[in-house]
């Protein structure tokens, strides 16, 4: 697979891609769909198969909304892909917050973090400033945010309240301002594929998620952490990450790396996102909620987005950043 893809004009790898993958999520789909319909004589397990297909549909859109939003930003350019991602680093932080009780003496950060270190954030990865657009949150937005929050003279459980806010910036706008980033980085030899990479990253993570999510199901491995996650043991997660790692690796042909190198990227990216997403579990069992939305409608109206984008706002940094330092870019 990696040499008849290698081989392909940029055009021809668009096609096959294209077809390969929405002809999967499609079978996918439709599978999910006939399992939903078929009768049960035990109730028991009906409803048992009814819950694991409904976090498996979810699971599903979440794909299918990741590589659309893939396949728009490669047909439209950068920086409608930008704002496309932009918008979901919005309704993600959107949806983080509404379920983190905020004070009066919160707006002025809120209104900095929404409206100013967004479309900042973003901004520089469109005009290439890789260098502060690194260190932007991180060191000037995290100094900056307390500041505002003192000026505000409410001193009531201040430090809870900004490691909130500054823990909602990093995941929802940091984190997954590294995917479109990816899309400005100027790989020697690659003739500006960098789609391609983002769609690499996009891919791995997922095959990563809902392979560990079924092998769990299947398995009934007592869990690492219970208190956080009836769902997460070892033997599944070393599953997800290999066979996700082995899926970049087939996929090499459309990176500027040999298999090997494919998939030791592809295992870097599935570590970073699935331990992100037990991370993010963590935070839900603080908040004493199941999701960060209510069955499967989020309070925000963003349907729940950040259940589906975790893994990869944890993901994308970690890529990113082992990414440009391989090619010292």
């Amino acid at each position: 697979m990696y040499f008849y893809l290698k081989n392909l004009t940029s055009t021809q790898q668009i096609g096959a891609l294209f077809v390969i993958v929405f002809g999967l999520l499609l079978l996918a789909s439709i599978t999910t769909f006939m399992l939903s319909i078929r009768e049960y004589s035990d109730e028991a397990k009906a409803d048992r198969v009814r819950q694991e297909l409904k976090n498996l549909n979810g699971m599903l859109r979440a794909s299918w909304v990741m590589v659309l939003v893939f396949w728009v930003g490669w047909v439209s350019g950068d920086w409608v892909a930008l704002t496309l991602f932009g918008f979901v680093s919005f309704f993600a932080l959107r949806e983080f917050l509404t379920l983190s009780p905020t004070r009066r003496g919160d707006h002025r950060s809120l209104v900095l973090a929404f409206f100013v270190v967004l479309p900042l954030q973003y901004w520089l990865v469109g005009a290439e400033h890789f260098d502060m657009f690194a260190v932007f949150i991180p060191v000037y937005v995290f100094l900056a945010l307390p500041l505002v929050s003192a000026l505000a003279n409410d001193p009531l459980r201040f430090l809870e309240r900004n490691a909130k806010l500054q823990w909602g910036i990093m995941v929802c706008i940091y984190g997954m301002s590294h995917v479109p980033a990816l899309l400005m980085l100027r790989f020697p030899g690659y003739d500006n594929k960098n789609a391609f990479m983002v769609f690499f990253l996009v891919i791995v993570v997922q095959v990563c998620m809902v392979t560990q999510h079924l092998v769990s199901r299947k398995l009934q491995r007592p869990a690492v952490a219970p208190a956080i996650s009836q769902s997460f043991n070892w033997r599944s997660w070393w599953i997800g990450v290999l066979v996700a790692s082995l899926c970049g690796a087939l996929l090499a042909g459309i990176t500027p790396w040999v298999p090997g190198t494919a998939f030791a990227f592809s295992f870097i990216a599935c570590l970073a996102g699935s331990m992100g997403h037990l991370v993010m579990k963590a935070l839900k069992r603080d908040r004493g909620i199941p999701s960060w939305g209510t069955q499967g409608k989020s309070v925000t109206g963003a349907g729940g987005l950040l259940d589906r984008v975790d893994a990869l706002c944890f993901a994308a940094p970690v890529f990113f950043h082992s990414v440009r330092w391989h090619f010292g870019v």
